[in-house]
């Protein structure tokens, strides 16, 4: 990465930080993937039940391979004949690792879903959330991160996931309600209630979509 871009992202990252921490949720900035990875397995407790949706930035720094080891139990939906039942038995984790389809300055996260197990997880569910969040995630406003969400975060999964959506087609959202369309619930965390609950990782390299 261009030292000069490195920089940004770091003085910005404790700009976000104390955004977080306003909001009752707590910031952590690493320099790299490696830091990450360091970081978040340092707030997983050894024994935890763990859950997840289609979290790539996860997948990008190692979390999901190592929480797949004897220390941990990994709810694995893959492994479900029923995903329902993944799902379900994921309220009752202890940790749901997410990432955030756009972060604001002042620590706003936003998150779109279709089946929105994912986003109803980070409001309710498991007893801490843990987000990998690449710095190419953060926005100037909420305005700009929603369009963020539905601009770049959606028509990108939606050509990963292969669906019938104008997104798909065109690159750019255009406010459809067609069958496949994977921006059904919005997920605008301005607060956390619950101390210890809600902890953002900011990683200093460009993760997930």
């Amino acid at each position: 990465m261009d030292q000069n871009l490195f920089k940004r992202n770091e003085l910005l990252a404790q700009t976000v930080i104390k955004g977080l921490e306003r909001r009752n949720i707590s910031g952590f900035y690493a320099a790299n993937r490696q830091e990450a990875l360091k970081k978040a397995l340092e707030l997983i407790p050894e024994g935890s039940t763990i859950t997840m949706g289609g979290c790539m930035s996860a997948r990008e720094i190692g979390l999901v391979d190592a929480v797949q080891g004897e220390k941990y139990h990994f709810i694995d939906r893959d492994k479900y004949d029923d995903p329902r039942e993944a799902m379900l038995a994921g309220y009752a984790a202890d940790v749901f690792l997410a990432s955030c389809n756009a972060l604001t300055s002042d620590g706003i996260l936003v998150n779109i879903d279709g089946n929105s197990n994912r986003v109803s997880m980070i409001a309710q569910g498991p007893r801490k959330v843990v987000f990998v969040v690449g710095m190419n995630k953060v926005c100037g406003d909420l305005d700009s991160a929603v369009a963020r969400a539905r601009n770049v975060a959606a028509p990108i999964n939606a050509q990963r996931f292969d669906l019938d959506t104008p997104c798909r087609k065109t690159g750019a959202c255009a406010n459809c309600k067609s069958a496949d369309t994977i921006c059904c619930n919005f997920l605008i965390t301005r607060h956390s209630r619950h101390t210890g609950r809600m902890n953002v990782i900011l990683v200093n390299d460009e993760l997930g979509y």
